[in-house]
């Protein structure tokens, strides 16, 4: 993303202070581009004329990231860095991996889409209730409502049952909310239709939520593009919105941004299957385990049957189908984009271990009985970085990883959305086909 798109987004709400640190950054950026010729110049350490001259691309990159650092001290920063490590163990890991000019907009979208969640899974909420506070964080989102307004109605209806952590984040929405309006114009725009999107999608599907499943695999689909394949879409518009080389890419990663997303969806899905029970919620699909033998609506924990890990192992599958494509997303991403690389392969490679998990222990009963262990995330982290600039590695490593999951190829699973997103303020190349 240009500097001056950082610059004309902090103007339109920061203090007075937040602007004498974007003026005193560039006085920085021109002070540091005299210092790097002097040092070119007169510097006999190799090494040093070395590095100066990588950062010799352009003084825009310097820039970059001294808008960066202007970004990091904008009001709520300190607070969503905090929030993220306690609602998400795994994004406050792969968030930071990302250039500094993409954490900063990505972060704050998770803790928007993390709010919406939170609506959708207090069960102390009714249907209507759902309904009212969920429209209400749409128009939170639109500027059309006050953020005070929807925290200080929604915090005290949040039984225990609602983490601590997510109570907080709902109490501080109108700190997240200051952030979103200070990103620029596209980032916001691809945020708010994510969410948007997202919050009726869930509403849709709060409605005939119940324990005993889906009927089709048409309805899981669709469920898992309103609760992860959005986050694809929005991604891909604010990686596409921060690099020209990222955007010619734009129709291939677009093509495959909501399957990333369900991929990722249906491993937490299966993942969590007990929990989501426990609940009163289970969004496995009826007709993939009517076609093994099995009635889904027959299942209890603790009385496993082959029958169940049969369709279990399908479903298996078409995860892992939609991690390939995965795979294929994070590969046009520019080799040089390492810290998006990292940010892609690192939760590919934590779902093919998860599915994996599952696969060797069908009976499981809840989510610690399948739970990716501390060395295993440091293994994937590590063999992924030594590999990130590699396509022919990362697709081995993907290969090895998934050795003995099934893999679906059959296009009935790419999801197709079934509303039109609320948002009318997106440019109208960048509104999606919702048929």
């Amino acid at each position: 993303m240009p500097a001056a798109n950082s610059e004309m987004a902090a103007k339109k709400t920061c203090r007075p202070d937040i602007l004498t640190r974007i003026a005193q950054a560039r006085v920085d950026v021109k002070s540091a581009t005299v210092a790097r010729k002097i040092s070119l110049k007169n510097s006999n350490n190799i090494e040093k004329s070395v590095k100066i001259r990588q950062m010799e691309k352009g003084s825009t990159i310097l820039e970059n990231y001294s808008m960066a650092e202007v970004n990091r001290s904008l009001p709520g920063a300190d607070y969503e860095s905090r929030i993220l490590e306690e609602v998400s163990r795994s994004f406050a890991l792969t968030i930071p991996q990302l250039p500094p000019l993409l954490s900063r907009p990505v972060a704050n979208a998770y803790l928007l889409c993390r709010i919406v969640d939170t609506i959708e899974d207090e069960a102390g909420l009714s249907i209507d209730q759902k309904e009212h506070f969920l429209h209400e964080f749409v128009g939170v989102v639109q500027g059309t409502i006050p953020a005070p307004q929807f925290a200080d109605g929604l915090a005290p209806l949040l039984t225990d049952r609602t983490l601590p952590a997510e109570r907080d984040l709902i109490r501080n929405c109108p700190t997240v909310m200051d952030t979103f309006f200070s990103l620029n114009d596209r980032q916001q725009a691809e945020i708010r239709q994510c969410v948007e999107t997202m919050a009726m999608g869930m509403l849709d599907f709060q409605k005939i939520q119940n324990p005993l499943g889906l009927e089709t695999m048409d309805e899981m689909d669709q469920y898992c593009y309103y609760v992860a394949g959005v986050v694809g879409d929005m991604l891909t518009g604010l990686f596409c919105d921060y690099s020209e080389d990222i955007a010619r890419n734009h129709e291939k990663l677009i093509s495959l941004a909501a399957s990333f997303g369900q991929g990722l969806q249906m491993t937490n899905i299966i993942k969590d299957l007990w929990e989501d029970k426990a609940r009163g919620a289970c969004w496995f699909p009826k007709d993939v385990f009517r076609e093994v033998g099995f009635d889904l609506e027959t299942l209890t924990p603790g009385d496993y049957h082959s029958k169940f890990g049969e369709g279990l192992a399908k479903l298996i599958g078409v995860a892992h189908w939609h991690l390939s494509n995965a795979l294929d997303y994070t590969l046009l991403i520019p080799k040089e984009e390492t810290g998006i690389r990292k940010f892609c392969m690192w939760a590919i490679g934590l779902a093919v271990f998860t599915l994996q998990n599952i696969n060797k222990t069908r009976d499981y009963t809840c989510g610690k009985d399948i739970k990716i262990s501390r060395q295993r995330t440091r293994n994937i982290i590590m063999v992924s970085n030594a590999a990130i600039k590699s396509d022919n590695l990362l697709r081995l490593l993907f290969k090895f990883a998934g050795r003995g999951l099934l893999m679906s190829h059959s296009d009935n699973h790419v999801p197709k959305p079934a509303i039109i997103p609320m948002t009318e303020n997106l440019p109208k190349e960048r509104r999606r086909s919702m048929n």
